[in-house]
């Protein structure tokens, strides 16, 4: 689905186009057109492949979706994939995000992603001075837009960590309920983590060294955007070790329990064996045993065992057994 179709040149917009118009607007200086697609049919990607003369290899890509974070060139123009990462629900779902950047237009295909970029238009918009470097300043602000979108996301999931160690030491819930909950963010930062480290090194080629002549003016940029999404893997890696450090804190918890249990049933059993065995000698059926004819044998005995098990009893609650 067309999104937009845009024009501009020395850092204005020219106007609203139709597809079919591309053609006369990207032969002109100084100028260059931004498309915007969403979940695209196979055949708008091929009409977009006419007009901008895209690399099939590069289409390609588009069009079956499920690549990794990239940053590929190809001649004199660039393909990327980057990850969208969003919160729905309990879960984090993944979208993606395709963008062509050539000298005189920029393509984004959008796929699976439920936010729009329009504030990313309207703030290159807002800055034609920055808008006359053309494609490669349309390139950053929308790779700026996906990576600050990781740190919400990365804010929730450490939140949902404090949430899970509050409950580990406050015993809100079972400890095998943790563990679960645990892997399950382990998980969805394993998500965060595939969008961000591929990216970083993708990135790379586009500030020193050898770049990419599109983004010359713009290398600046791409570095601050490095700088952001190191932060993040540097974030994410401290969830990561957080969660490990829980998980083992939250097994030396449960075998703690499990000790404790087992203390008290060793307790208990060793106050019912005492009365067993009292109750087992005077049991047995002998005529000639001490206290047989004694009126007072019974409740003595009775007495006897109540207090060496009061006395067990008393014992293993001061050890701290029961």
């Amino acid at each position: 689905m067309l999104i937009n179709c845009v024009a501009y040149q020395d850092g204005k917009r020219l106007a609203d186009i139709t597809i079919e118009a591309i053609s006369d607007y990207v032969c002109r200086p100084d100028c260059f057109v931004w498309v915007a697609l969403k979940d695209p049919q196979p055949e708008e990607l091929s009409k977009m492949q006419e007009e901008f003369n895209l690399h099939e290899l590069a289409v390609e890509d588009a069009r079956h979706g499920h690549q990794r974070p990239k940053i590929e060139e190809y001649g004199d123009s660039l393909f990327a994939v980057l990850h969208m990462v969003e919160k729905s629900g309990d879960e984090l779902s993944i979208g993606e995000m395709d963008i062509f950047i050539g000298p005189n237009y920029v393509l984004s295909v959008r796929n699976g992603v439920q936010t729009d970029f329009r504030d990313v238009r309207a703030r290159c918009e807002r800055e034609p001075h920055q808008l006359q470097n053309g494609s490669s300043f349309v390139f950053y602000a929308l790779m700026d837009a996906v990576v600050d979108r990781y740190f919400p996301v990365l804010d929730l999931l450490g939140s949902e960590l404090d949430q899970i160690e509050d409950q580990i030491f406050g015993k809100a819930l079972l400890h095998t309920d943790n563990i679960q909950r645990l892997y399950q963010l382990k998980q969805k930062v394993t998500v965060l983590k595939h969008a961000v480290t591929p990216l970083m090194d993708a990135i790379g080629k586009l500030y020193g060294g050898r770049v990419p002549m599109l983004c010359a003016s713009t290398q600046d940029y791409f570095r601050d955007i490095y700088d952001h999404l190191y932060r993040i893997n540097i974030g994410i890696d401290g969830i990561r070790d957080n969660i490990s450090t829980a998980i083992h804190a939250n097994l030396s918890l449960i075998a703690t329990e499990q000790s404790e249990v087992t203390k008290r049933l060793a307790g208990w059993a060793a106050i019912f064996a005492v009365a067993t065995a009292f109750v087992g000698v005077w049991g047995m059926n002998f005529d000639f045993m001490p206290e047989l004819k004694w009126r007072f044998g019974y409740p003595v005995a009775l007495g006897l065992v109540a207090g060496v098990c009061g006395y067990l009893y008393y014992r293993f609650r001061k050890a701290d057994w029961l």
